[in-house]
């Protein structure tokens, strides 16, 4: 499952439908562009209040998923704590690998 969902999300950031960083994965969703927010499990709780907040209130999937390093490493990145998809069929195909586990919104 992990490889599957990393794979994805690597392509996402190859064919450029992914954002990261805590300041463009904010700006993307308060601009209304994410259909999925992921949000690593180590990352600090504040983040994750902030992050799970916003995609609730904007009625944007979420999860938490991987870890900073995972993460960072599927989008050729350095540690990386949340990220958004911009591209409904990558997100959707990520949820459907997840398969309902922890994902909300």
């Amino acid at each position: 499952m992990t490889d599957k969902v990393l794979g994805l999300i690597g392509l996402s950031q190859k064919s450029g439908n992914v954002v990261s960083g805590e300041f463009s994965v904010e700006t993307t969703v308060k601009e209304g562009k994410a259909r999925l927010v992921l949000i690593a499990t180590d990352a600090s709780d504040n983040t994750k209040k902030k992050f799970r907040n916003m995609a609730e209130y904007r009625h944007i999937p979420y999860v938490e998923y991987g870890t900073k390093e995972t993460l960072g490493h599927a989008m050729g990145r350095a540690e990386r704590s949340s990220a958004a998809v911009t591209d409904q069929g990558f997100a959707k195909a990520i949820m459907k690998i997840l398969d309902g586990g922890n994902v909300n919104g």
